[in-house]
């Protein structure tokens, strides 16, 4: 706390609200416009046979989509880009040993705006975000209007502006854009909506998610790679930085935007911002970039959202403490509760002969009778193809599942409503802590049409 300044606290603060005020009649000037087309939540397009997909952003998570998409029968890569040049060679090189489809591929690097130029001149059927944050909203937003399906890393944007822009495009254009959370396609995030549509755990109550992942080294990323960018938004952004990993899979097992329910408002605090601030004085010499930085953003957030029918979620956030990996993944109902990291259940009554009560939990060797019997369908049918596609198998699940419902005419798992209700944790939360607490509504991207979504099916 040493570098706390009161006049610059006082400045910041003060532009804080003054951009939240406006963001929120900005919000509730979208809200009373009538849709500019056609609701988009169980929106299906006209099958495709042979998907014809370009990808922007080579870097970090471009490459793993790029293969998963591309291994996939009736896929076609028709575009490549990214800023440097030798990330899209790479990347290329990679492709013909993927699929023998994709040999006219076109080639882009270089400049800021050249996935403009590719979007124009390849005209491409989808198109794959891998970019930082900043770039997620004008990338999907501009892709739609050129005619392609939107497949957007996550968050799916930075402001709720953005979010609405993103939701109007989507409708006007009837296009897709879903926020890739590969999350939702996990084993045992499966496995457990699965068993909350099953009933298991009676009515759900309360669940926590989380993104608890210390990622200081990525500092060290200082002219290219993630934490070259991702660095800035440590020092200048607000509040929950990156909330969907732990919130989308909880929202789906509580339907939420879908038929049941939907969040209401959410209220945030912050800790002190400790460890960048050390973390920089001690890894780089004095005059380094990054030490004329202030990380002024808390090293952990804690959020409350609270739901329509009076459900409660707690969300929290630390990329900079030095802890255990874990996204929580807890949902509690009326007759038992799931929680992960470790995987363990609890259920009133026990477990048919393995444990007699709800005083201790089902973990561990006693798993595998609650994997036998409540195992997502899709994990049973995809596992096999995909456990080795990254993250565990679920960055090949979510692929599959995008090329399979592109080529059947189907549905998307996640629609565009989804991808701005959990992005919008973000902006939010940074209005609630700046504003001592109070809690903030959230913006009805659905304008009402939420409760006429259907639910999320097992897919089988």
């Amino acid at each position: 706390m040493k570098n706390f300044n009161r006049r610059n606290f006082i400045k910041k603060s003060a532009l804080g609200v003054v951009a939240a005020s406006t963001l929120s009649v900005s919000c509730q000037d979208n809200l009373s416009k009538p849709s500019p087309g056609k609701y988009m939540g169980d929106f299906s397009d006209k099958p495709i046979d042979n998907i014809r997909a370009a990808f922007i952003g080579l870097g970090a998570r471009g490459p793993g989509h790029l293969k998963n998409f591309a291994t996939l029968d009736g896929t076609q890569v028709v575009a490549l880009c990214d800023l440097f040049k030798d990330n899209v060679e790479i990347e290329h090189n990679r492709l013909k040993k993927y699929n023998s489809v994709s040999t006219d591929v076109r080639l882009y690097w270089g400049d800021e705006n050249k996935w403009k130029v590719m979007l124009k001149e390849v005209k491409p059927d989808i198109v794959f975000i891998s970019t930082n944050w900043k770039n997620h909203a004008p990338m999907v937003i501009q892709t739609m209007l050129d005619g392609a399906h939107a497949f957007c890393e996550v968050p799916l944007a930075i402001s709720t502006q953005e979010m609405w822009d993103i939701v109007n495009t989507s409708e006007q254009t009837q296009k897709h854009c879903m926020m890739m959370e590969n999350v939702n396609y996990g084993r045992e995030e499966l496995m457990y909506l699965n068993m909350c549509r099953q009933g298991v755990i009676g009515e759900l109550l309360h669940a926590e998610a989380a993104y608890i992942h210390e990622l200081r080294f990525q500092m060290f990323q200082e002219e290219r790679g993630t934490g070259s960018w991702r660095t800035h938004h440590y020092a200048e952004g607000l509040g929950n930085l990156y909330p969907t990993h732990g919130l989308g899979p909880v929202a789906q097992y509580m339907n939420i935007a879908r038929e049941e329910d939907n969040f209401k408002s959410i209220v945030s605090y912050s800790t002190p911002a400790i460890g960048r601030n050390k973390y920089s004085k001690v890894n780089f010499d004095s005059n380094h970039k990054w030490n004329k930085l202030n990380y002024s953003n808390g090293d952990l957030n804690t959020s409350i959202i609270k739901t329509h029918l009076g459900r409660t979620i707690l969300v929290q956030w630390d990329e900079t403490s030095p802890r255990p990996y874990t996204r929580h993944n807890l949902v509690q109902g009326s007759k038992g509760t799931l929680a992960g990291f470790p995987t363990r259940i609890a259920l009133e009554g026990g477990f048919e002969g393995v444990l007699k009560d709800h005083h201790s939990w089902i973990e561990g060797d006693d798993l595998e009778f609650l994997y036998e019997k409540y195992d997502h369908p899709l994990y049973k049918r995809l596992n096999s193809k995909t456990k080795k596609s990254g993250h565990g198998g679920m960055d090949g699940i979510m692929m599959y599942r995008i090329v399979e419902c592109l080529k059947n005419g189907q549905p998307l798992d996640q629609n565009v409503y989804e991808g701005c209700f959990w992005s919008a944790v973000t902006p939010l939360s940074a209005k609630s802590i700046s504003e001592e607490g109070l809690p903030q509504q959230f913006p009805d991207f659905t304008r009402g049409m939420w409760k006429k979504t259907s639910p999320l099916e097992i897919i089988v």
